[in-house]
């Protein structure tokens, strides 16, 4: 489908494009001509709060420099940070918080999974690491990053532990949204916080250790003390942020779910398997199937998405296969639409909620899950995937 090898100035440009959000609200070079594209510059932002426009919507961003390490430590210096759940983003938060140099401790159910894996990354009992009842009792600010259903579950045990004076966090705003659902009612008298990463923990962690920083969006639920707002931008760069971007713990907890089910994994899923399926049932091989569904994607066009935006994906492609995916992206628009629509019906109105914790719930939800993954990795496109990711050359021995 598209061209197979980039023109010389177009890869230039996708290595030199900067990633940063100022750089991202730039206008780009035009892109008449692949032989056009210039090297882009590198932008040196300055430090501070900025005003950025996009798309004609201006809006407040918050980044990092504004909170170098000795201002963290300065402002926490009187607090202690409880995390309680170490999943992936407890893992990836809790790490950065300690390299920060911040009072961090851990809470997780005593001699459990995660209480074992805190100790091989370096959590001392009794030192920073706690059951979590212990933990909640000597933090100023609980870092609640349990599931979501153990968010729900442990609720009974954990609200009256939030006494007056500290400040809840959350990173994701499932539970105080649907609380009808959750009964997770916060305390009224405590600053009620968030800071949610847009990505995996470990990926929070990765950024961090190689100086970059994700992007995290932050809400206050609660301010009771008037300092609210300033204490979720400064727990945002303290857990590995680069830029905060503002919302409310409604938006964000709609955006996430319906992304999640949408194109950042339900609906890219189907299509990958929609497309392949097609590919095979008219006398494609899984090889050529696999490639032309998956690798090229995720491999070689995605990425020049990911990097600089979807014309210039565009221009890395040959005019044939520009002319059918400006052909062909309206008819699948139209008919996707009212699906998206559909979706972010199921999540506002609470079904998406229900259905989650309803299976996330139940004693035997590792064991249904583990079942789903299984079917999953029998599928016959990841399973010829899986031959064609090792004849990467990254993957050759």
């Amino acid at each position: 489908m598209a061209s197979r090898t980039l023109p010389r100035a177009l890869r230039l440009a996708r290595v030199a494009a900067p990633r940063s959000v100022v750089a991202a609200a730039l206008p780009r070079p035009a892109l008449a001509s692949a032989a056009a594209v210039p090297r882009v510059a590198m932008v040196t932002p300055a430090r501070g709060i900025k005003t950025i426009d996009f798309a004609g919507t201006k809006e407040t961003v918050y980044e990092r420099e504004d909170w170098p390490r000795e201002k963290l430590q300065e402002f926490f210096k009187n607090d202690t940070l409880a995390l309680i759940g170490y999943g992936s983003q407890g893992h990836g938060q809790g790490l950065n918080l300690r390299d920060q140099g911040l009072n961090v401790i851990v809470g997780v159910r005593k001699d459990g999974a995660s209480w074992k894996e805190a100790i091989q990354d370096g959590w001392v009992p009794g030192k920073n690491l706690f059951d979590v009842s212990t933990a909640i009792e000597k933090g100023t600010i609980v870092m609640n990053l349990l599931s979501d259903a153990a968010q729900s579950e442990t609720w009974p045990q954990v609200k009256p532990l939030l006494t007056k004076g500290k400040t809840l966090y959350f990173s994701h705003g499932f539970s105080p949204v649907f609380k009808d659902l959750t009964k997770v009612d916060v305390p009224k008298d405590i600053d009620v916080i968030l800071v949610a990463p847009k990505g995996s923990g470990r990926t929070v962690r990765t950024l961090f250790r190689e100086g970059r920083g994700i992007n995290s969006s932050i809400a206050v639920f609660q301010d009771v003390t008037g300092n609210a707002k300033e204490k979720a931008i400064a727990m945002g760069v303290a857990v590995g942020s680069g830029y905060l971007y503002e919302t409310t713990f409604e938006k964000e907890v709609y955006s996430d779910l319906y992304g999640e089910r949408g194109c950042l994994m339900g609906g890219i899923h189907g299509m990958f398997l929609a497309q392949y399926e097609v590919l095979r049932e008219r006398g494609h091989s899984p090889s050529e199937a696999f490639n032309e569904t998956v690798e090229e994607a995720t491999q070689s066009l995605y990425p020049l998405i990911g990097g600089n935006g979807m014309d210039w994906m565009y221009a890395a492609c040959s005019t044939t296969a520009r002319r059918g995916a400006i052909d062909w992206s309206s008819r699948f628009k139209d008919n996707l639409k009212p699906l998206f629509n559909e979706l972010y019906d199921s999540v506002r109105d609470g079904s998406e909620t229900k259905r989650s914790l309803e299976y996330n719930s139940q004693k035997d939800y590792r064991e249904k899950y583990e079942k789903e993954m299984e079917e999953i990795r029998e599928l016959e496109i990841w399973r010829a995937g899986k031959a064609v990711r090792s004849l990467r050359p990254e993957n050759q021995k």
